[in-house]
């Protein structure tokens, strides 16, 4: 009989591409991989993945083999689940990640309160405006914003993310205040890197859209950064809605063109496998109600 270990091992190889993306994964060598995928192969006497020096591909019954491994796997995982020292307590590691701003603003608030309420569960989250990839860097979940690319992962959407125009009281009387989309074109604009094409706002009334072509000696790739920098009167920027909502309650910033309908954009939690155990079930469902409460379609 295979162990466990060898299926996980194989199943990894599989979703990673590689004997190294899994190596990584799991923590070993690349030849620990390979090793472990040889004496399954060995035990059953046919080959599961063809390799190449640069590619690998699963041979038919490697195809078979995987989907059974996959199974064996599930019902170990529902085992090791029911059979906890106490019943319904969390507990494990979960690594995730998230977009810089809406993980200072929702994502470390929610995130923390699981964690208080489980406190066996430990949590790994890495903000950051970059994608990582969840496979090669093992992760287990995502929170994203925008759409998403077609990929084998398994997406759920939680709400929605807004973006709105601002700029400081300040700046408006130094350089007037645009009241169409088109008067951007000759505004001094902030430029989110992030945002891609990080040069077209578009804005949306009455069924019209408009695109404003902006330009900006001031681009900054860090939501927290444009916010200082529109704080000390540098420009106008297309910000999270999230970031800049305090700022305009207490005047420090003024929402513009208030009349068109801006940027939004879809929340999603992603995850790499069908394979999912409570403690990371639990917290997908924290987020998403949270979420969908803050951040609303």
């Amino acid at each position: 009989m295979a162990d466990l270990e060898a299926l996980e091992t194989f199943a990894t190889a599989v979703r990673t591409g590689s004997f190294a993306g899994a190596a990584r994964v799991l923590g070993v060598t690349p030849a620990m991989v390979g090793r472990r995928i040889q004496a399954l192969e060995q035990r059953y006497g046919t080959r599961l993945i063809e390799r190449t020096t640069r590619a690998q591909r699963l041979t038919e019954a490697g195809e078979a083999f995987l989907a059974r491994a996959e199974a064996v796997l599930d019902a170990a995982a529902e085992l090791d689940d029911s059979m906890s020292a106490e019943p319904g307590r969390l507990e494990g590691r979960i690594r995730m990640t998230g977009p810089a701003t809406l993980g200072v603003f929702s994502l470390a608030r929610i995130v923390a309160r699981f964690q208080q309420a489980n406190p066996a569960v430990t949590v790994e989250m890495i903000l950051t405006d970059r994608r990582l990839d969840l496979i090669a860097d093992g992760l287990d979940l995502a929170v994203r914003i925008g759409e998403l690319q077609n990929s084998t992962m398994i997406a759920r959407r939680v709400g929605t993310y807004r973006l709105m125009l601002v700029a400081s009281p300040h700046h408006l009387a130094r350089h007037g205040t645009p009241a169409e989309p088109g008067d951007l074109a000759r505004a001094r604009c902030l430029i989110n890197l992030n945002m891609s094409p990080r040069n077209r706002w578009p804005f949306e009334r009455n069924g019209k859209r408009e695109v404003a072509e902006v330009e900006g000696g001031l681009q900054i790739d860090n939501g927290e950064a444009l916010r200082s920098a529109l704080l000390e009167d540098a420009g106008i920027a297309y910000m999270p809605a999230d970031m800049v909502s305090a700022d305009i309650a207490s005047g420090r910033l003024v929402p513009l063109l208030t009349g068109w309908k801006m940027l939004s954009l879809p929340i999603y939690l992603i995850h790499p496998s069908r394979r999912v155990p409570r403690r990371l079930t639990a917290l997908m469902d924290v987020l998403a109600g949270e979420l969908r409460q803050s951040h609303p379609d």
